[in-house]
């Protein structure tokens, strides 16, 4: 049974404030549980689910330790943050972000930089991205959305799991790189990415859905790239959604 304080508990998680205070995120549903269980379970704090998923679960929950209490469908919506519960809520501790001594490692291989994307369902996506292309770690902004909002983590359909997200103050992380490593960026007065020359490493910076990346971050771009509509010169769209641009974009990079 759910007390009322654990359901208040459960609830109050929903605000950042408390997710962080307590160093904890909610997942939910099987898809999104199952990937994080499979790969983090130590980081599990407590979990409420079904007879019917945990029976289902069981090769995956019988040894847990942490606190486990089996719901009805009808308990289960009154701790859900979604609109359509799915048999399955659970608090895990977050993630570790990448230390400071560990950024130079990130000239070796591609990363994804998001400057200011405020957009849970962007974000999510983005996440998803990352893991589906390969890339390991995502820096971002301090001014980007939280990475563990319950509509981004439900997003991300358990790519969260296998991709670093990480928060920083993002001349923190140039500073720390070689200067020579290529950093692209995503400009409207880019070059037509399908005619350069693009790296197996490097940093790509996405950003914010309105106003792009900010000029203090742009300093840092040495290939600026645009993804150019079709045919070109015809009246169109302003602009791709972001999450989009950054599929076009890793596809490329992926398929040179």
């Amino acid at each position: 049974m759910l007390s009322k304080n654990k359901i208040k508990s459960f609830r109050s998680l929903e605000m950042k404030k408390n997710r962080d205070a307590n160093d904890v995120f909610v997942a939910e549903g099987p898809k999104v549980v199952h990937d994080i269980l499979s790969i983090h379970k130590e980081l599990l704090s407590a979990i409420a689910a079904t007879e019917e998923w945990f029976a289902q679960e069981n090769k995956l929950t019988d040894d847990l330790t942490c606190e486990k209490i089996t719901v009805s469908a009808d308990e289960l919506t009154k701790v859900s943050l979604l609109c359509h519960p799915q048999q399955v809520f659970a608090v895990f501790r977050k993630f570790k972000q990448i230390t400071s001594d560990e950024l130079p490692s990130l000239a070796d291989k591609l990363t994804l930089v998001l400057d200011g994307v405020q957009d849970p369902g962007n974000l999510g996506t983005i996440i998803r991205i990352a893991d589906w292309f390969g890339i390991e770690d995502i820096i971002c902004s301090k001014e980007t959305v939280d990475a563990y909002n319950p509509k981004v983590v439900q997003a991300t359909m358990g790519s969260i799991a296998r991709v670093r997200v990480s928060y920083m103050e993002l001349e923190q992380l140039f500073d720390a790189l070689p200067p020579t490593l290529p950093v692209y960026g995503t400009l409207l007065e880019g070059n037509n990415m399908y005619s350069e020359q693009l790296s197996h490493n490097g940093i790509i910076i996405m950003g914010n859905e309105g106003k792009g990346i900010s000029p203090k971050i742009r300093q840092f771009i040495t290939n600026g790239l645009r993804i150019p509509n079709y045919p070109e010169g015809r009246d169109t769209a302003d602009s791709l959604n972001v999450a989009v641009a950054t599929a076009i974009i890793c596809a490329d990079f992926r398929r040179r």
